[in-house]
């Protein structure tokens, strides 16, 4: 990151490229340290993240049950693969324009784009993971008497956690690009997205816009950070393994 910002600020110094096309380095650096401490710029990251936790914890409650169950019943899984392989590759922002006749209310908009887009790669992993559950732990509690729904949450479970904790946090990354994507395609009154488009009619909007573009980057690599860290944590046996 410091080579890079070497070679942007010094692009811009030796006039490689035009600080009318592009500001210098450090002048966004310079900017984005202030809109840390800006606070019309916080309610705005503060509005992108109500919505960004409210996606996600809303894909985690459609995505682990649904993927629990498609993993579980394999007539349920095979009669719905074709719609779930119809939907999957369709890019989410291309929606987003449908979304804003459907929706009324921007924060259900931006909520109903992030479950579409963050709900795959958990639903994904946790079928994928309960592949992955040894037959012989399941068969063990079965001699015992156990039934279907004991072994679902005695062994399935707890062994497809690390699958469905990866799904998590790919998903938190998607959620994170879908909330601040529909704030600026769809507009709205705050987000770190309306920011940006209201930065770009200001008198120095081009410094202000791409500032603002390195906080979500930066934001976007605070928060895969954390839900890493955090699966490191509570599934080290794993990594240890």
């Amino acid at each position: 990151m410091a080579g890079l910002f070497v070679l942007a600020e010094a692009a811009g110094r030796l006039g490689i490229v035009s600080t009318a096309q592009f500001p210098l380095a450090s002048t966004v650096l310079v900017t984005a340290a202030r809109l840390a401490v800006d606070p019309e710029f916080l309610l705005d990251v503060g509005a992108t993240f109500a919505g960004w936790a409210l996606g996600l914890l809303l894909t985690v409650a459609v995505a682990v049950p649904a993927g629990l169950l498609l993993g579980s019943v394999p007539p349920i899984e095979a009669a719905l693969r074709p719609v779930i392989e119809f939907l999957r590759p369709i890019p989410s922002v291309a929606l987003i324009p449908l979304a804003a006749f459907v929706f009324s209310e921007r924060l259900d908009m931006k909520i109903a784009m992030i479950v579409y887009a963050s709900v795959w790669p958990v639903l994904i992993n946790t079928m994928y993971g309960l592949k992955e559950v040894d037959p012989l732990a399941k068969e063990t509690l079965r001699a015992f008497g156990f039934g279907r729904i004991a072994v679902l949450l005695r062994v399935s479970l707890p062994s497809t956690a690390p699958f469905i904790a990866t799904g998590i946090r790919v998903a938190a990354t998607i959620a994170l690009i879908l909330a601040i994507s529909t704030e600026l395609l769809a507009g709205g009154s705050s987000g770190i997205g309306a920011f940006i488009i209201l930065a770009g009619s200001s008198p120095d909007g081009l410094t202000l816009t791409v500032a603002a573009t390195v906080w979500a980057g930066v934001l976007g690599v605070v928060t895969n950070g954390a839900f890493a860290w955090a699966e490191r944590r509570l599934f080290h046996w794993r990594a240890a393994r």
